[in-house]
């Protein structure tokens, strides 16, 4: 895996700035389930290269952001007031 990883980050020729991702996380927010991967770049607000495009939706992915149903299409799944409630629960701790 790790080295999976390295061999992905070596292939990146460009990283994405904040306010890019910031820009498709709430566009994939606002439009959950609505578009394919493709067709989500396409109809993005403002125009970016295809592989910057990739990098952050791989980024959503892993960071349990998105995901992608049977059909492709790209939903938001990340609930943040549910983090915010577990998170503050003293029966539970993080290791």
């Amino acid at each position: 895996m790790a080295e999976t990883v390295l061999m992905h980050q070596e292939s990146i020729l460009r990283y994405p700035r904040l306010d890019t991702v910031l820009m498709v996380e709430k566009f994939v927010y606002d439009n959950s389930g609505e578009f394919k991967k493709k067709s989500l770049w396409e109809h993005l607000p403002k125009q970016m290269m295809y592989q910057t495009f990739c990098v952050i939706i791989d980024y959503l992915m892993q960071s349990g952001k998105i995901a992608v149903d049977k059909e492709g299409k790209i939903a938001w799944v990340w609930d943040s007031e549910g983090v915010k409630r577990y998170s503050a629960r003293k029966d539970l701790s993080w290791n």
